[in-house]
């Protein structure tokens, strides 16, 4: 059921928004080995030209939990003779499959990977996908070893024979640290601060339609928090959101990465216990109005779906979501949250006020 709540969830085409939904999950807690921070050491196979070569680079690795361990987000930073790494996995638990879905992006172009979906045997995680590699389609496979409770270690590895045989091309050691991570970051496009002013923790009063596009007005109301954690130094961020009302309670969270190819951000959203992300949304800031969209499906039939952040402010804001089924001629708007600062400071960059 298609849906976007306030910070936090977006076009949602996979996810069921019923509030039974949002039941607590009852496992997911196969990577609390891997919380806190890490030093690493990682090479992996650069390949140019009909050659290839190791390339070794050294950093900093965090892991924090999200859910109680239903879900985990990893941030990487590290640096080596071909230049800087800045990476994030977001791992998310299924209820239901008792597997994970893990989910790569990079700071150089704010893409999500496709996920790799898998499960733990023993102190072993397995995960597969196929994608392309080098132009060729492949298996990929990444294995997690828990090998105690201050290190572990990862290992990437291609197959092009339908798993036959496998080639690692990324491998990782890593050691617990009490340094804390920095990530500084590069670049000087105020687009990339556009989500600044919403780090932090907020209050949120949401008002939801119970069955959009049918002409029923009756509506849910929810209150709750939102937490808004920054990444790569706010060139991503994370929304965690919190919620309860008549009907049950919401837990959700958002995921945005901002593209330095297109200057867009992408929003994706997930619910706990449901294990995967949601299609994103696409949008920018542009005089103080952030809008988001996607196409997808609700109840079967084709409709576009809006998602806008206005009355922007450093203490309060609004956003809204809306549906079209008329090709954006008309708009229905379904979900309208309001939203007061708690906790954290934060001002309008530029990238939200102008553009």
């Amino acid at each position: 059921m298609a849906f976007v709540v306030a910070f936090a969830i977006g076009s949602a085409g996979s996810l069921d928004v019923s509030p039974s939904a949002f039941a607590a999950s009852t496992g997911g807690h196969d990577f609390d080995f891997l919380l806190g921070t890490f030093q690493t050491h990682i090479s992996y196979l650069q390949a140019s030209k009909g050659s290839s070569k190791w390339v070794a680079l050294t950093g900093i690795v965090t892991n924090r939990k999200i859910w109680d361990g239903a879900g985990d987000l990893e941030e990487i930073e590290a640096n080596g003779p071909s230049g800087p790494l800045e990476g994030m996995t977001l791992r998310i638990y299924n209820a239901q499959t008792r597997e994970w879905s893990l989910y790569w992006a990079d700071s150089s172009d704010g893409m999500l990977q496709v996920p790799s979906i898998g499960r733990f045997s023993g102190n072993i995680g397995t995960f597969y996908d196929q994608e392309l590699v080098n132009g060729r389609t492949a298996f990929v496979r990444q294995r997690y070893f828990n090998t105690g409770p201050n290190s572990y270690r990862f290992e990437q590895a291609v197959s092009i024979d339908g798993g036959k045989t496998w080639r690692p091309n990324f491998v990782a050691s890593l050691i617990r640290t009490a340094t804390p991570p920095s990530y500084a970051g590069a670049g000087s496009s105020p687009m990339q601060h556009s989500f600044d002013w919403q780090f932090g923790t907020w209050r949120i009063r949401m008002s939801r339609l119970l069955h959009p596009l049918s002409g029923a007005p009756a509506r849910d109301e929810l209150n709750g928090s939102v937490v808004v954690n920054k990444i790569w130094n706010g060139r991503a961020n994370v929304a965690k959101i919190d919620a309860q009302g008549r009907s049950g309670s919401l837990h959700i969270l958002a995921l945005r990465l901002y593209s330095p190819q297109s200057a867009q951000w992408s929003l994706s959203f997930t619910t706990e216990g449901a294990g995967t992300l949601s299609v994103p949304m696409y949008g920018t800031f542009k005089g103080g109005v952030g809008e988001f969209y996607d196409q997808e499906f609700y109840h079967g039939k084709a409709i576009l779906d809006r998602f806008r952040f206005i009355s922007l402010s450093a203490s309060s804001a609004r956003d809204e979501e809306a549906f079209s089924q008329d090709g954006g001629r008309t708009w229905e708007t379904n979900w309208i949250d309001l939203h007061t600062r708690v906790s954290g400071t934060a001002s309008l960059s530029r990238g939200v006020r102008e553009r």
